[in-house]
């Protein structure tokens, strides 16, 4: 089980602190459950996601982890950019106590990534696209009861895309997934339940449908 226990959340802008984005968010997501983040630009579904995932922080509130959670897939921020993809990959291995597997974790990730010579080049000398590629072959390196992602099967080419889409199917397939994506198709196709952001507010719902219809309802009311 995961908790999120009054979660509120706000950040630093170039005028102080600015508004806001979660304001007292509580739930409480049972284990192999798969829930979809939905609401409008702005609403805090990506924050909610990186604070599930460990790896930005509340500013009130906390986040209790009863199973292992991967990081959002598809985030590089983790990785140091001094190190190559072979170094980074053999810290979080040994980060994740890993050490006598890292040889099957690397060969592991830079099958999946597809990124070549670059897998021994710094990754701040990737693309945005590479850091990807990398970080979700990682992700996949790692057996989690919760994977975390955020539009991740959208990085690379079509036929990336496509392998990204069906590896991720499989693992999910073995645990539980909380997503964010502006596809409804692949919402309603990974999750079960649903939880609808809306001024700062959480609202849980058991079937994705039902968060997906709260959602359209407040944007028809809104436009009217």
């Amino acid at each position: 089980m995961i908790e999120v226990i009054d979660i509120h959340k706000r950040y630093y802008t170039d005028h102080g602190m600015g508004p806001w984005v979660l304001q007292g968010v509580n739930l409480r997501i049972p284990n192999g459950l798969s829930v979809g983040l939905v609401g409008g630009n702005g609403a805090g579904k990506s924050t909610l996601l990186r604070i599930i995932g460990g790896v930005d922080y509340p500013s009130k509130g906390e986040v209790r982890r009863h199973c292992k959670v991967s990081w959002p897939m598809g985030f590089g921020g983790g990785l140091q950019g001094s190190m190559t993809g072979r170094q980074n990959t053999k810290f979080v291995a040994r980060i994740h106590g890993m050490e006598d597997d890292i040889p099957r974790i690397l060969a592991q990730v830079q099958e999946f990534a597809e990124i070549g010579p670059a897998f021994d080049e710094p990754i701040k000398t990737y693309s945005s696209g590479m850091k990807s590629r990398l970080q979700f072959g990682l992700s996949l390196a790692f057996d989690f009861d919760v994977y975390i992602s955020d539009e991740i099967t959208a990085a690379g080419d079509r036929s990336f895309q496509a392998k990204a889409a069906k590896a991720f199917k499989d693992k999910v397939g073995k645990a539980s997934v909380i997503m964010v994506s502006h596809s409804e198709g692949t919402l309603k196709d990974y999750c079960q339940a649903g939880v609808w952001l809306h001024r700062g507010q959480a609202h849980w719902f058991e079937q994705i449908d039902d968060a997906l219809r709260a959602y359209h309802d407040s944007t028809s009311v809104s436009t009217s």
